[in-house]
């Protein structure tokens, strides 16, 4: 939007990451358009992925725990007929196998077996921290990583396109997941469920909760307009909304439980008469308790 930002403004930035830079760099770019030091995101995107990165400003980037629980969407290209060892291009291949006879039938069916809830053991170098270190950090060290699987939920993976490729299958898919889900992973296993390997060679985040590519804007439109969303605006197109009266605004900006009102179930926005947003609540019973108070 067109609001003027200043170093004390609060709110999130929805970047469309290029390929090549890391989550990281993108943050330090944005600090320094944005004048501000505190600047955090929201789910890590791989160096060679690109799309939407959810960028918190201020204090909005204490909202960003809680952007991090929504479902994500992908489009991917997965390579079968060989195995790498970061599960995509930019690892090194460890083995390949012919794909003469894997059909676009057998991949669908394949496919079929890794929608709903399924069990996901992460990539060897994902950011997952294993006795403190992240995993990937450890795999580089040349230690063996060995990661339990983990509940995740798929629940919608299209196969878009099916095609030769010089050296095997490549077939594009688009996907719906939850938060954790590891879309090289699903690549990686694929390609073991068809008995040819299989890895990521590209992939591109359409989608963080609400937040899609129409909202995305990329580092250089940024350093010609800093487009920027208000905490409240996000508050209020994520969460359900509840509109305090003055009393109970005075309440929650003290971080006080709320007797007698009704919240639907999970995390509600709660806002003071003026649209001030103040704070994430959940019903307990018969009060409301705050999750993070965002003023004080």
């Amino acid at each position: 939007m067109s609001l003027d930002f200043t170093s004390t403004s609060d709110g999130i930035v929805v970047v469309d990451k290029p390929a090549g830079l890391t989550s990281h760099t993108v943050v330090a770019r944005i600090r320094r358009l944005a004048g501000t030091r505190k600047v955090g995101h929201a789910g890590t995107l791989d160096p060679m992925a690109t799309g939407v990165l959810v960028v918190g400003l201020n204090r909005a980037t204490r909202l960003l725990g809680h952007l991090q629980l929504a479902d994500k969407s992908y489009d991917a290209t997965i390579r079968l007929g060989a195995t790498t060892t970061t599960d995509d291009a930019e690892g090194e291949i460890t083995s390949t196998v012919p794909v003469d006879g894997i059909t676009a039938e057998a991949i669908a069916a394949a496919v079929d077996g890794f929608r709903g809830d399924i069990s996901q053991v992460p990539s060897t170098v994902s950011a997952i921290k294993v006795d403190g270190k992240r995993a990937y950090d450890r795999v580089r060290a040349g230690e063996e990583v060995v990661l339990k699987a983990r509940a995740v939920t798929v629940s919608r993976y299209d196969i878009l396109d099916v095609r030769a490729a010089a050296e095997g299958i490549d077939v594009d898919v688009s996907v719906d997941c939850s938060s954790g889900t590891y879309i090289r992973a699903l690549a990686r296993d694929l390609g073991a469920e068809l008995g040819v390997g299989g890895h990521l060679t590209a992939l591109r985040r359409t989608r963080v909760g609400s937040f899609g590519l129409e909202t995305a804007h990329t580092l250089e439109s940024l350093a010609e307009s800093f487009d920027w969303l208000p905490i409240a605006d996000v508050a209020a197109g994520t969460f359900p909304r509840y509109d305090a009266d003055d009393a109970q605004a005075a309440a929650i900006r003290t971080g006080r439980q709320l007797p007698g009102i009704e919240l639907p179930a999970g995390q509600t926005a709660m806002f003071a008469p003026d649209g001030t947003f103040l704070a994430l609540y959940e019903p307990h019973g018969p009060v409301a308790k705050p999750t993070a108070v965002f003023v004080s």
